[in-house]
């Protein structure tokens, strides 16, 4: 019998677009975990390949998106002999609700992983109660 709340690991999946794109390549969905701590959400996604100038992370409409696009010209004279892993831009986005103090997210990225901290909003804190 499978425990229903084990994680199960999924395979690079390719981005189905909703609409065209004007950046030619391909997209991909990075890999993410988010962790949950008293005062925040802690997202942490994979974006190999992807220098800091081309990562754009933004917040609209109470949605966080990532987009994050490698340089294909490091690849143009690459021939292949096997290859299992395919090169290509990353794109993400999460609704964030109201319990996400959207004016204070912070972003860093680290050897190819993008690091997320998404404080929450004061309300969604948890408060200790006092036994008197």
């Amino acid at each position: 019998m499978t425990d229903s709340t084990e994680l199960k690991v999924q395979q690079k999946k390719e981005l189905e677009a909703k609409e065209e794109h004007t950046v030619p390549g391909t997209f991909y969905v990075p890999y993410t975990d988010i962790y949950e701590t008293d005062d925040a959400l802690k997202v942490v996604m994979e974006i190999p390949g992807i220098k800091q100038d081309a990562i754009d992370v933004r917040v609209e409409k109470d949605e966080l998106s990532v987009n994050a696009e490698v340089d294909l010209d490091n690849y143009k004279n690459f021939r292949p002999v096997y290859t299992e892993y395919n090169i290509g831009h990353f794109k993400r986005s999460f609704s964030l609700s109201n319990k996400v103090n959207s004016d204070k997210i912070e972003a860093s990225v680290s050897d190819g992983v993008l690091y997320l901290t998404l404080p929450k909003a004061e309300e969604a804190k948890p408060k200790k109660i006092l036994i008197k």
